[in-house]
């Protein structure tokens, strides 16, 4: 690998700020692309290999009989992981059932900042159709992301005005103090510009993984910017065609190795090491995607054998079948929600859940006798692998 620890074209510069009382250094990164040039001669088999897993990915998202369904629940698995990252302690059991539930009154914040995540995803995906990836997009998905909860209070959809800084109780002890304000319209222009560049001839996924960092080292928002800038590289990939479904999310992977990922964002920051960050990004994306083939693979074979054992074993095969099918769309359901859904009679479709109870297909999770959910339990355990919230620190 290239020895990059010398190159000092490819640091930045450090600005003295006023800060709450102090004086503080904030970093201004240098403008992508990195100079001297990303090696990527040596990430080339690194790149090879994330590249056949995306492909594969996309190659069985092709075969899948719901592709929708799957971006439904693997989107809402990203949302949970991503904001667990950030601290919030909610599950992917807890966002379904409160989405199944309804619950009335105002959810708690967790859920509620998980919920957000979702809606900004699928705006910001919907929204390329009608608009590039761009600093407004970022904006506007940031706005649904920060809408309610705690977020409310950070400027939603706007720009910082004022200084943050990441880690430390207060500027003086930070860990990183990102650019000053008047710094920012630059480098933000000058990221925006690298997302629409195509002198550098850099891979689509080396792109990414470079705007990532860059998008983390600006820190434009006073809240949110880890979750935007992990969605930045989906939707570049999605824009680029690397990705035909945005099936792609980087949470689990970052979650599992926090230590290493702020490690390696900081080396970025204070040796210009892009090629160790990239080693990691790109054995990320591999790893991922390999993950999301093994869980679609998974999911498609247990419906399946669900399907055959219901018409093999149930008493009510053609209710059974009926609810079986709704229940891959909500894998939390109440019997309600069910003889609305289907136009089966109340009657009927309780007597078909107790038949999947039986089967050992269904579950009853409440332990109530009145407003009863069901869950669909080993579609739900392959949903919810990697999803128990991160031990508090």
């Amino acid at each position: 690998m290239a020895d990059t620890s010398t190159n000092d074209s490819r640091l930045g510069r450090f600005i003295e700020t006023p800060v709450a009382g102090e004086i503080v250094r904030a970093f201004v990164p240098p403008p992508l692309p990195p100079v001297p040039p990303i090696d990527v001669l040596s990430l080339l088999d690194r790149l090879s290999v994330a590249e056949r897993a995306l492909g594969r990915l996309d190659g069985i998202t092709m075969l899948l009989p719901r592709q929708e369904l799957f971006l439904y629940m693997y989107v809402r698995k990203e949302a949970v992981l991503s904001s667990q990252i950030e601290g919030t302690q909610s599950t992917l059991s807890d966002l379904l059932r409160f989405e199944t539930e309804a619950q009335a009154g105002e959810p708690i914040d967790d859920i509620r900042e998980v919920s957000n995540y979702v809606d900004a995803m699928m705006f910001g995906l919907e929204r390329l159709n009608e608009l590039p990836l761009s600093l407004r997009l970022i904006r506007e998905m940031h706005a649904r992301l920060l809408q309610s909860g705690r977020g409310g209070t950070k400027h939603p959809g706007e720009f910082r005005r004022s200084q943050n800084w990441i880690g430390g109780s207060r500027p003086g002890n930070a860990l990183f103090v990102p650019p000053p304000v008047t710094e920012l319209d630059a480098s933000l222009g000058a990221l925006e510009a690298f997302m629409h560049e195509d002198h550098s001839r850099l891979p689509a996924l080396i792109k990414a993984g470079l705007l990532h960092v860059q998008f983390e080292t600006i820190h434009p928002f006073l809240d949110g910017n880890g979750r935007i800038g992990r969605l930045l590289v989906t939707l570049y990939l999605c824009v680029h065609g690397v990705l035909r479904k945005p099936l792609l999310y980087l949470s689990l992977y970052l979650k599992t190795r926090r230590a290493d990922y702020y490690r390696l964002l900081q080396e970025v920051r204070e040796h210009g090491s892009w090629e160790a960050w990239l080693e990691f990004f790109l054995d990320g994306v591999a790893e991922t995607a390999n993950q999301a083939f093994d869980a679609a693979t998974r999911i498609v074979n247990l419906f399946k054998q669900d399907r055959e054992r219901i018409t093999a074993e149930s008493e009510r095969a053609g209710s059974a079948l009926r609810i079986h099918d709704l229940m891959q769309q909500n894998p939390y359901v109440t019997s309600n929600q069910l003889v609305e859904r289907t136009g089966l009679s109340a009657p009927t479709v309780n007597a078909a859940l107790t038949d999947l109870q039986r089967l050992g297909i269904v579950d009853e999770v409440t332990g109530r006798r009145r407003g009863r959910v069901f869950g669909y339990r080993r579609y739900l355990a392959i949903l919810s692998e990697g999803t128990d919230p991160l031990p508090a620190t």
